[in-house]
C-alpha cells in the first residue's frame, strides 16, 4: 500500500512530537510546559510521559519535576552513528576551517525539510552560542538552512514554505516569498548565505552548501560568531574560505550518504 493512503498511529506521533520538544530544551520540560507547548491534553501528555519514562526515553528530574531525554536514546543514537558517518568523514575539514578562522563552525543536513545540526566545533575563547547536537533548525532564517534551501528545486522550496511557514522572530527575519526567493538566486549567485541576526538577535552566521549528485544539497556547513566577536561583514571575508572547504567535503562525502527524500514527496506523505 502506498505511504500517502497509510495512516498514522496518534499515540505515537504525539509521543514523537514530545521527545522533539524535549530535544530542543536543553534544560527539560515541566509537565505544564509540555502540555502547552504540545497543545495536548494534560491527562494525555501525563499518559505518555509515564510510558516513556518506564521504558527508559525520558527521565523525570525529582527536585525539579522537569522532563529530560533519557538514555536509551543515547545508545540509540550511538546505533545510528554509522548512517552519520559524514560526521566522521568530514571532522577534519570541520577543524581546519575553524583553526584558520578563528569561528565556530557548524554542520546540518537537510531532514524532513528541516535543518538539523549534526556537528559543532567551537573555539576555546569563543562565545558561547545555544546550538547543540540535534537541534532542529528553520530553513528561512539560518546560514545553514538558505545554504541548502537556494539549491532545492523550486517545488520543493513551495512545499517546505507551506509546511513550516515563514516565521518571523525579529526585525530581521525574511518573513516573505518574495524577498527570501529573491535571497535565495542571490545565495546561488555568491555561494553562501547569510544570516545577519535573522533567527537570534546578537547571532551572524554564513553558511555554504554539500552538493551531492545533480547539484543537490544534503548538507552544509556555517561559520558562526555573536555581534561582540564580529560583524557580519567579518565574517563574509571567510566566504572563500568557507566554500572551498565545503566543496572538498561534497566531493568527500557523495561516495557514501545516503540522499534524502525529496521534501515534496515527503510533506505529501505526512498529510
Amino acid at each position: 500500500m502506498p505511504a500517502i493512503k497509510t495512516r498514522t498511529a496518534p499515540a505515537l506521533y504525539n509521543s514523537l512530537s514530545i521527545l522533539d520538544l524535549l530535544t530542543n530544551s536543553r534544560a527539560g520540560l515541566t509537565l505544564p510546559d509540555l502540555v502547552e507547548r504540545s497543545k495536548l491534553a494534560k491527562s494525555s501528555v501525563h499518559y505518555l510521559l509515564v510510558t516513556l519514562e518506564r521504558c527508559g526515553y525520558v527521565s523525570r528530574v525529582e527536585r525539579t519535576g522537569r522532563y529530560m531525554l533519557g538514555f536509551k536514546l543515547f545508545s540509540m543514537a550511538d546505533s545510528a552513528l554509522p548512517l552519520l558517518s559524514l560526521r566522521d568523514r568530514t571532522a577534519s575539514y570541520l577543524s581546519g576551517l575553524k583553526m584558520r578562522t578563528g569561528l565556530t563552525v557548524h554542520l546540518a543536513i537537510l531532514e524532513h525539510s528541516e535543518a538539523v545540526l549534526v556537528a559543532r566545533q567551537e573555539t576555546p575563547n569563543g562565545a558561547r552560542l545555544a546550538s547543540w547536537i540535534g537541534k532542529r533548525m528553520e530553513m528561512h532564517c539560518t546560514a545553514l538552512g538558505k545554504a541548502m534551501l537556494a539549491y532545492l528545486p523550486e517545488p520543493e522550496v513551495d512545499a517546505i514554505i507551506r509546511k513550516h511557514g515563514l516565521a518571523r522572530h525579529n526585525e530581521n527575519t525574511i518573513a516573505s516569498s518574495r524577498r527570501l526567493r529573491e535571497e535565495l538566486e542571490r545565495i546561488v549567485k555568491m555561494g553562501y548565505a547569510l544570516d545577519n541576526e535573522e533567527d537570534e538577535l546578537g547571532v551572524v552566521c554564513i553558511g555554504s552548501p554539500i552538493l551531492g549528485p545533480a547539484g543537490r544539497p544534503i548538507a552544509a556547513i556555517s561559520l558562526a560568531a555573536s555581534t561582540q566577536e564580529a560583524a557580519l561583514e567579518d565574517l563574509a571575508r571567510f566566504s572563500i574560505e568557507l566554500r572551498q572547504t565545503a566543496r572538498m567535503m561534497s566531493r568527500a562525502v557523495t561516495e557514501f550518504i545516503v540522499f534524502p527524500a525529496p521534501a515534496a514527496a515527503m510533506v505529501s506523505a505526512n498529510a
